[in-house]
């Protein structure tokens, strides 16, 4: 059956199936061990919800593969995206570089003590610069970056070779 798609379709299956993978082990560590993802967890999230969704209609669209290469395309920036996320996540994780005030767990400076009480009982309690579980001491954001760049790259580079074949 695989052979039977076209190439931007195959292209748009892989992204469908390795996002879907990341996002599936997201979920999982999310709702079957337990931790909690912090903003920028869901900030990578978003881009693969785009890459798994345009590798659904990259398929979908095996009888016009000019569509289906759009969302092909759409698909591997998408990867491109999270990747980028996931890259700066670990920066934060890494304290190499500040992160966004709603996950750094800071209490901004100056605030008047109705806004400090304010703050503190909406404050949310997941941080982004420390690193919730880690393989081979790589964070989840790391392997996100890891991977997901990994597979934009060897999916541009597919492409790239289809179409110098097909000049």
């Amino acid at each position: 059956m695989l052979e039977r798609l076209p190439y931007p379709s195959k292209i748009g299956l892989a992204a469908l199936l390795g996002s879907g993978a990341l996002l599936g082990g997201a979920y999982y560590f999310q709702y079957v061990e337990g931790l909690a993802p912090c903003d920028l967890c869901f900030w990578q999230r978003y881009p693969h919800m785009v890459a798994v969704a345009a590798g659904v209609l990259a398929v979908a669209s095996l009888a016009w593969p000019r569509l289906a290469s759009i969302f092909a395309v759409t698909a591997i920036i998408a990867l491109f995206v999270t990747a980028g996320i996931g890259v700066y996540h670990t920066g934060v994780e890494l304290h190499l570089w500040a992160g966004p005030q709603t996950c750094a767990g800071r209490i901004p400076p100056g605030l008047p003590p109705a806004e400090l009480k304010k703050f503190l009982f909406s404050a949310r309690m997941v941080r982004c610069d420390e690193a919730a579980w880690k393989f081979l001491d790589i964070s989840m954001a790391g392997w996100n970056a890891l991977l997901s760049g990994a597979l934009a790259l060897l999916l541009t580079s597919r492409v790239s070779v289809h179409l110098r074949t097909q000049s």
